[in-house]
């Protein structure tokens, strides 16, 4: 089945929540750099880029990104970079898979352990889903804070898979997608105080 590619270009037809863009040459290839827009006191729910373009309800969303934090960003700033998906036009409901590059090497074990993360707007940023069903939304991989890294998500109906760096079996299952059976645009994700880029985006069905 074939892929369709997703433009970054241009910007100014993208959809932009609390995050600046731009086209950049970023370690060899072409990309869009993302970074933290957003007022203070803005949660998981709040840095977008959103591609108006795109209906996705179920298939699989592939795309090379790499984040860090930025360099005002606070101590607990871990270069938060993911993608959302099924989102609404007002942007108020979303699923979302992230990576928190700087856990994924990290000399404590409780920190690698959260490596990647699901979340679900409204009603389930990450400390809730942690204090209520630890361990459940997130996971251990490898990762390196500012390089590039391979992210695949497969979705279908209430399930969806995240898979890191081409592996075989996914990093993080969710089969209980909190949104339910919706469907929405594709969108570029970033957190707190994280400078990210991203290329090669591609959704099949």
């Amino acid at each position: 089945v074939q892929a369709q590619t997703i433009s970054f270009e241009p910007v100014d037809q993208l959809k932009l929540v609390n995050v600046k863009a731009e086209t950049v040459t970023y370690k060899g290839r072409k990309a869009l750099r993302v970074s933290d827009a957003a007022a203070t006191g803005v949660g998981d729910e709040g840095r977008l880029i959103i591609f108006p373009k795109t209906d996705f309800q179920d298939g699989i969303i592939e795309v090379d990104l790499a984040g860090e934090p930025g360099p005002n960003a606070g101590e607990g700033a871990r270069g938060f970079v993911g993608m959302a998906f099924r989102v609404a036009a007002d942007a108020s409901r979303f699923e979302c898979f992230y990576l928190r590059p700087t856990n994924g090497r990290a000399d404590d074990q409780v920190r690698r352990n959260h490596s990647v993360q699901y979340i679900s707007n409204p009603g389930f940023p990450w400390h809730l889903l942690r204090k209520d069903f630890p361990e459940k939304y997130e996971s251990y991989v490898d990762l390196v804070a500012g390089a590039w890294t391979k992210v695949k998500i497969e979705v279908r109906g209430e399930k969806a898979r995240l898979y890191v760096n081409g592996v075989e079996q996914p990093t993080l299952l969710v089969n209980d997608l909190k949104q339910g059976q919706s469907k929405g645009a594709v969108a570029l994700w970033i957190g707190t105080g994280t400078v990210a880029h991203f290329s090669n985006l591609r959704i099949s069905p």
